[in-house]
């Protein structure tokens, strides 16, 4: 299933995606933002987990992520100031444009590396499908620089991970592509070192193509 309002950026950490949902926000202020983890009160759990603060399993981390989605999807509508907690479908189905900065993809791509590859897929596959998925591809090496200069780093951020997962993604892209299961859904792949003007207009001119908003 495919929601035909949602729209979501992926890529590993320090891809770019937050800082081209910012862009799009400031042009698109009828749309609504959101982001994984979420910032209810699983999402709070896995911001601190993702920290460092909090230790669990890599299982218990690939359950709790897709706790913390199906909230974010089928919860109830929540909005503080513009920006959507949860409650995704509900918003799209009202006919708002929804722009998430992360989704079950992450988990396909960041929980399968020590777990089983089975758990996360089968934990997300229930959940619907965005209409356009925006995947910003950068080298780990690149990336790393990027997270370095930001001072504290999350437990994902070392090179050997972003390598590991960037080799997942890749998986997911390719299994996601142009199969059945994902019948109405795009995928965009985004040129993460280009200009970050360039980069969102290429956003905007495939949003544009579907959407007609600018």
């Amino acid at each position: 299933m495919v929601l035909e309002n949602f729209i979501v950026f992926e890529g590993i950490d320090g891809a770019g995606t937050t800082t081209q949902l910012e862009i799009l926000k400031s042009r698109t202020p009828e749309f609504l933002f959101t982001a994984e983890p979420t910032s209810s009160e699983t999402g709070k759990f896995l911001r601190k987990m993702l920290k460092g603060e909090i230790q669990v399993t890599n299982e218990t981390a690939a359950y709790i992520f897709a706790a913390d989605r199906n909230e974010h999807i089928n919860g109830n509508c929540i909005i503080e100031e513009n920006k959507l907690i949860t409650g995704i479908k509900s918003a799209c189905e009202k006919g708002k444009i929804v722009v998430s900065d992360r989704y079950l993809f992450s988990s396909l791509a960041y929980q399968s590396i020590d777990c089983s590859p089975e758990i996360p897929r089968t934990l997300n596959k229930f959940f619907p499908l965005p209409r356009l998925l925006f995947f910003f591809d950068i080298e780990p090496e690149i990336s790393l620089k990027r997270i370095s200069s930001r001072g504290q780093k999350e437990i994902y951020e070392k090179i050997d991970f972003l390598k590991r997962t960037k080799e997942e993604y890749e998986k997911v892209l390719a299994e996601y592509n142009g199969t059945e299961i994902s019948k109405g859904m795009k995928i965009v792949r985004i040129d993460a070192t280009a200009d970050k003007e360039k980069i969102s207009r290429k956003i905007e001119e495939e949003i544009n193509s579907i959407y007609k908003i600018f």
